[in-house]
């Protein structure tokens, strides 16, 4: 089981920590889960940037990078060393704590 983390870059939003999340699940649906409207207007499929996150701890409890993965961070706004997508962090077996930071999402509202 882990421990996930998101802090936001929004204003406003303090961070929330969500306890004993199961392995084999995306930090898009840990996040959706729970209520966090990470967007992903491709429906999670590793299509878009939209679900583009930083990893800011436990990086190695998730699936590597891929090639098309760092294909599309690299179209991401902002994107950074850490940054991931959300629908292809997957928690692997096992248990730790992952912190992650969502970009601010607002500017993308009116989409």
């Amino acid at each position: 089981m882990y421990n996930v983390t998101y802090k936001f870059e929004q204003k406003g939003l303090e961070p929330i920590t969500f306890n004993n999340v199961e392995d084999g699940q995306s930090l898009l649906e840990v996040a959706l889960i729970n209520d966090i409207n990470l967007h992903h207007n491709c429906g999670g499929v590793c299509a878009c940037s939209t679900c583009h996150l930083y990893v800011e701890q436990g990086d190695t409890f998730l699936e590597e990078l891929s090639d098309r993965e760092e294909d599309f961070i690299d179209r991401a706004v902002n994107p950074r060393l850490n940054s991931r997508l959300g629908c292809q962090c997957v928690l692997k077996p096992g248990s730790g704590s992952i912190v992650v930071s969502l970009p601010d999402q607002s500017q993308f509202l009116g989409e």
